[in-house]
């Protein structure tokens, strides 16, 4: 009778024990890929788009079911906010690591991506870069892979096509962030070797404010015919309707973080827009692959449109997926890397909207980017290497 209570003792601890054992090998099923972006403040609705790509990407990876070298596993995404402040990145990332063990970290901004290049490679730690700036791989990072093409690409073709059609006196009033100053590091040079003139330049602080019209009317005092404006969609979209408000009447150039759709929606159309160059509205893209995203993204965001942030980030997701089968490893940040350029390329094109070609030797990926400019109140799509070479 003294016995019996010391058997079902043990009986009940070791199916605790096997209940535990059995937790513990779920756990270690789910692989987590690390987010940290702006989730507040002025950029939100940028890191919010780049993070919804994400998620959608690994919602698809799980309904199909993910399985690396013959053993099943679980995607997650574990997003932190840090508000466009590349110190918080930092911070972020390392709790993202130590916390999480997140084989890859997406950072979609360049300051915060700088912050997380000085010590990813030591704490092995794949880095998907979502910003355009060259210098991101231009670094020799191994242990980086930026996933837009660089913005360089598309400088000479805005300056040409803009001041053929509005004038040679351009002003800066973009936004005065690390990847908005790469950009102007980029353009005035390019402007003044076309035969421009930059006649006034004023950044601002796009995150910290709504009311632009001081900043703005100081640069258009010196009687522009081009503004070149650009940082997070929803700031840039009220540079470009307060200087209308203000009466300028020539065009933008806009840089490629912004999105015209996104401003569109702040501004009531592509009216106020007339006459800018910008990056393609992804809704506006007439690709077949482009469309069914589209299709896919209105279907599970009622009343939400896809931009590029969405789709790119997405695609990056399934890229590291893929090569990760490729490498057989969920845990070797090197191994996975090295698969990165096949994994683009094999990608059914499906999760491939933008069409990225794979990734070059230091890491930047490669694509035949579309632009759109506006006419007439509506989107006008150009293919940025045939607008290349026309100029």
């Amino acid at each position: 009778m003294i016995k019996q209570p010391g058997k079902l003792t043990r009986l009940f601890a070791s199916i605790a024990m096997g209940f535990a054992m059995s937790a513990g090998a779920f756990a270690q099923e789910v692989v987590k890929i690390g987010y940290s972006g702006p989730l507040s403040g002025g950029a939100a609705l940028y890191g919010k788009n780049v993070l919804s790509g994400m998620e959608m990407a690994v919602n698809e990876i799980n309904a199909k079911g993910f399985e690396v070298g013959g053993k099943k596993y679980k995607l997650e995404i574990v997003s932190l906010d840090d508000q466009y402040n590349p110190s918080q990145t930092g911070i972020n990332v390392q709790r993202l690591i130590q916390q999480h063990k997140t084989p890859a970290v997406l950072v979609p901004h360049s300051g915060g991506i700088f912050a997380v290049q000085a010590f990813n490679e030591k704490s092995n730690v794949l880095l998907l870069a979502y910003t355009s700036l060259p210098q991101v791989t231009a670094r020799g990072n191994k242990l980086t892979i930026r996933i837009p093409p660089e913005f360089t690409g598309y400088v000479d073709p805005f300056v040409k096509t803009t001041m053929a059609k509005y004038g040679k006196n351009a002003a800066i009033a973009n936004a005065d962030h690390d990847y908005a100053k790469a950009w102007t590091a980029a353009f005035k040079p390019a402007w003044e070797a076309a035969g421009g003139k930059i006649v006034a330049e004023n950044p601002m602080s796009y995150n910290k404010a709504t009311d632009f019209y001081s900043g703005v009317s100081r640069v258009l005092q010196a009687k522009p015919d081009v503004l070149f404006i650009g940082g997070a969609s929803e700031p840039t979209a009220l540079v470009a309707k307060q200087a209308r408000e203000l009466g300028f009447k020539g065009g933008f150039i806009i840089i490629d973080q912004a999105k015209m759709d996104e401003m569109a929606k702040v501004i009531g159309g592509y009216g106020p827009l007339e006459g800018s160059i910008g990056v393609l509205p992804l809704v506006e893209d007439t690709r077949t692959d482009a469309k069914g995203f589209v299709d896919r993204y209105r279907k599970l965001n009622p009343g939400r449109d896809p931009s590029s942030e969405v789709s790119l980030n997405y695609t990056a997701v399934h890229a590291t997926a893929n090569a990760m089968k490729l490498a057989n490893s969920v845990t070797d940040p090197v191994a996975i890397r090295a698969q990165m350029d096949k994994a683009f390329n094999t990608l059914p094109a499906e999760y491939n909207p933008n069409d990225i070609d794979g990734v070059n030797e230091v890491g930047g990926s490669l694509a035949n980017t579309y632009v759109g400019t506006i006419e007439g109140g509506k989107v006008k799509a150009l293919n940025l290497r045939s607008l290349s070479a026309n100029k």
